[in-house]
C-alpha cells in the first residue's frame, strides 16, 4: 500500500512473462509507428507544398495530420522501449505527462473532426455561403479553438486525476498511463469526482458525435439529390472516411472510459486502447488519401520533384 505523495514511478502492463515474448510487440508497434509517421508526413508535405490544396478542408486535414503522429508518439515509443529493455517502469512525472498529452490529443482530435464535419456540411449544403462561413480567418479561429479546448480540458482532467490519493500500489494494467487504470489505484470513494468528470467528458464527446451524425444526415440527403452519379461518388468518397474515423475514435474512447468494471479485463482493455490510441494515427492517412485523387496527385508530384532533384 502506498500514497500518491510517496510514489516516484508506476509499473506498466507487461505483455508477457518471458523475455522472448516481451519482444514480440516491438516489431508490430514499430511498423505501425513508422507507418503513421510516414503517412501523416506525406500528407503534411503534400498539403504544404501544393497550393491547390490550400483550402479549408485540407487545412483541417493538415491539422489532423500534425496531431496524429504527435498522438501516437505519446505512448508507442515508451512501450517499445520497455519491451526492448525488458522494463515496465515509468516515472510519476512521465506518467502525468502521458495522461496530459494523450487527453490533449484525443480532445483536440475530437474537436477537429467535428469542425471537419461542419466544413463538409457547409460545402455541400450551403455552397453559396461557403466562402463566408469558411473564410481563412474563421478556419484559423476554429482550428485554434480545437487546440485550445484540448489543452484546457487535458490540464483540468490531469490535475484532477493526479490530485486523488493512490493507495492500491503503482501497477497500471495498461501499456501506457490511462486514466481508468490509474483510478483503480485510488483510495475508497475519493475517485468519484473524477468519475463525474469522465461522465461529463463522455457527454461532450457524445454531443460532438451527434452533431457529426446530424451533419452527415443532411450531407447525404443533399448528395442523393445530385443528378450526376460521379458527383455523388466524389461526395461520398470524401465523407465516408471521415465518418469512419469519427465512429472508431469516439466509440472506442467512450467504451474504454465508461465500460462497467464487471466486463473489464487486461486483454479487453489492451485491445480497446490499441483501437483508439494506435490505430487511428496509422489508418487516417490511408482513409483520407486512398480515394482522394487530389492528395494522390499531390503526393505523386512530390515524389517526381524529389526524383528530379536527385538526378
Amino acid at each position: 500500500m502506498s500514497n500518491s505523495s510517496s510514489l516516484n514511478k508506476f509499473l506498466l502492463l507487461a505483455f508477457a512473462d518471458t523475455r522472448e515474448l516481451q519482444l514480440l510487440p516491438f516489431l508490430p508497434f514499430l511498423g505501425v509507428y513508422l507507418a503513421a509517421l510516414l503517412g501523416n508526413g506525406l500528407i503534411i508535405t503534400a498539403i504544404a507544398c501544393d497550393h491547390h490544396l490550400h483550402t479549408p478542408m485540407y487545412f483541417f486535414l493538415l491539422n489532423l495530420s500534425i496531431l496524429d503522429p504527435a498522438s501516437i508518439s505519446i505512448t508507442v515509443p515508451k512501450s517499445m522501449a520497455n519491451s526492448l529493455w525488458d522494463t515496465r517502469a515509468i516515472s510519476y512525472s512521465g506518467c502525468a505527462a502521458q495522461v496530459f498529452l494523450l487527453l490533449f490529443s484525443l480532445s483536440a482530435e475530437c474537436s477537429l473532426l467535428t469542425v471537419m464535419a461542419y466544413d463538409r456540411f457547409a460545402a455541400t449544403c450551403r455552397p453559396l455561403h461557403y466562402g463566408t462561413l469558411m473564410g481563412s480567418r474563421a478556419c484559423v479561429q476554429m482550428a485554434a479553438a480545437a487546440w485550445a479546448s484540448g489543452f484546457l480540458y487535458a490540464l483540468l482532467h490531469t490535475g484532477n486525476t493526479f490530485s486523488i490519493p493512490l493507495c492500491h500500489g503503482n501497477v497500471v494494467e495498461q501499456f501506457f498511463c490511462a486514466v481508468p487504470q490509474i483510478l483503480k489505484l485510488s483510495c475508497s470513494d475519493s475517485y468519484l469526482r473524477e468519475v463525474g468528470l469522465i461522465v461529463v467528458s463522455a457527454c461532450l464527446a457524445f454531443g460532438c458525435f451527434i452533431f457529426i451524425v446530424l451533419s452527415y444526415v443532411q450531407i447525404f440527403t443533399a448528395v442523393l439529390r445530385i443528378p450526376s452519379e460521379q458527383g455523388q461518388h466524389k461526395a461520398f468518397s470524401m465523407c465516408l472516411p471521415h465518418l469512419a474515423v469519427v465512429s472508431l475514435l469516439i466509440s472506442t474512447v467512450m467504451f474504454a472510459y465508461l465500460k462497467p468494471p464487471s466486463i473489464s479485463s487486461p486483454a479487453l482493455d489492451l485491445v480497446v486502447s490499441v483501437l483508439y490510441v494506435v490505430v487511428p494515427p496509422a489508418v487516417n492517412p490511408l482513409l483520407y488519401s486512398m480515394r482522394n485523387k487530389e492528395i494522390q496527385e499531390a503526393v505523386r508530384k512530390l515524389f517526381q520533384l524529389v526524383l528530379v532533384q536527385q538526378q
